[in-house]
């Protein structure tokens, strides 16, 4: 699949991009997708779908900084996961005080969507699973990579990050502590994850619900194993 200048038309047409990457990759079973929501979750979608894998999503949240909440000065997850971005710590004073109150907000819309997009379910176990973490971009990847070190706390074999963009620096940063990185574009300058889709629309908490049970309504079905499948 080609798209003009580098540029996804949605979530959706992205996340087919990458699950025919990742079908060519033969991932080690059992495979689980976790979804960072909200923008990861139709990217995943795809991705499980192709792949006829579970799908779940992974609670991290962004701490950003004061006045600028789109600029990462680090993330949190769920199991006391916490990473800094120590560039900002270090070139701007005081801002671990500024982390911490944030971080106690993030928790709060953490324990939020988990409420709202498992309705009561358990999380899915990952203790043996090759955990495949999907987001809709990577700029810093701070996010992403408490979602890794999460995913490895949770009993994760293998740990597997699939993005369709994400800046050389967050790549590295995220390949570091994963097993294997799948990125389909790292330009060398990446302003705004927005800039590589035609449409980047707000996803809401209805639409993530809607998928999800969607998926689940899918792997429920018998598995045609024929071509007109799509």
């Amino acid at each position: 699949m080609a798209f003009g200048a580098c540029v996804f038309p949605d979530r959706a047409a992205a996340g087919g991009a990458l699950a025919a990457r990742m079908l060519q990759q033969h991932l080690t079973p059992p495979v689980l997708v976790l979804a960072l929501p909200r923008g990861g979750v139709p990217v995943a979608y795809e991705i499980a779908r192709a792949l006829a894998a579970p799908l779940d999503v992974m609670l991290v949240r962004k701490v950003g900084m004061p006045g600028q909440p789109e600029l990462a000065i680090g993330a949190i997850a769920g199991g006391d996961i916490v990473v800094h971005e120590r560039t900002i710590e270090q070139e701007i004073p005081g801002i671990a005080a500024d982390f911490e109150r944030i971080a106690a907000q993030e928790r709060l819309e953490l324990r939020r969507r988990e409420q709202v997009y498992r309705a009561g379910r358990g999380p899915l176990a990952l203790q043996g699973r090759t955990v495949v973490l999907v987001d809709d971009g990577l700029a810093t990847g701070s996010t992403m990579l408490a979602a890794v070190r999460a995913a490895r706390a949770g009993g994760a074999e293998r740990v597997v990050v699939a993005a369709p963009v994400a800046s050389p620096q967050a790549a590295a940063l995220v390949g570091a502590e994963a097993d294997q990185l799948i990125i389909l574009q790292t330009p060398a300058m990446l302003l705004a994850i927005g800039q590589w889709y035609e449409c980047f629309e707000q996803l809401e908490d209805v639409e993530v619900c809607r998928l999800l049970e969607l998926h689940r309504g899918n792997l429920a079905q018998p598995r045609r194993t024929d071509q007109t499948e799509r």
